[in-house]
């Protein structure tokens, strides 16, 4: 694999869990925003599995040099030129997206940010469209396995800033963003994916 290629172990082992659901609930053609794409690595494979979906893949502007090095080597039509989105600065795009997909961003960005991820997926998402959110979280204040305890620990030990996010606290911020809670898909290695809705 070429240097130039970031690659996070972690995208690799969980991208096929993640495939399932999203084949069973972004089923319809459509248009999907990444938010915090990463290495690239998921916005390749599910472009690759979901090609009815046109997947254009958004992160800060430092790390959109790996994930167009992803997407050019894919060379897939469904898949498009990734953008800076820093969800606090940054202008989001303009248009309606039928799905919103980000993992593994809201246990390391701070308070505002997930607040301004939410308000921003409730803009850009499309009558009846989906947004699907993986990670480890919380629920009801207490976390769902030991090893969810410890990372929470260990991200505020980093920067108290970050910390694994209860289910609640999100279900607020999406229905203030016009947001439906949908379902809860327990995922392996003690991670879930929230999904919500748009009526």
């Amino acid at each position: 694999m070429p240097s130039e290629k970031p690659f996070a172990p972690a995208a690799e082992q969980n991208r096929d869990p993640i495939l399932t659901v999203l084949r069973e609930r972004f089923r319809a053609p459509g248009r999907v925003l990444e938010i915090g794409a990463g290495t690239g690595q998921h916005a390749v494979h599910f472009a690759a599995s979901l090609p009815h979906l046109d997947w254009y893949p958004s992160d800060v502007a430092e790390n959109l040099p790996g994930v167009e090095a992803w997407r050019r080597d894919a060379a897939r039509s469904n898949l498009h030129p990734p953008r800076a989105l820093d969800v606090l600065r940054d202008v989001w795009p303009e248009g309606r997206f039928e799905y919103a997909y980000s993992a593994n961003t809201v246990h390391i960005m701070h308070w505002p940010a997930v607040e301004a991820l939410f308000a921003g997926v409730g803009r850009v998402l499309a009558p009846g469209g989906r947004f699907a959110l993986y990670g480890p979280f919380a629920h009801d204040g207490a976390h769902t396995a030991a090893s969810n305890a410890r990372f929470d620990q260990m991200l505020r030990a980093q920067d108290p800033g970050m910390g694994v996010r209860d289910r609640a606290d999100l279900d607020a911020l999406a229905a203030a963003a016009g947001l439906e809670s949908e379902s809860v898909i327990d995922l392996p290695a003690n991670n879930q994916i929230l999904l919500w809705r748009c009526p």
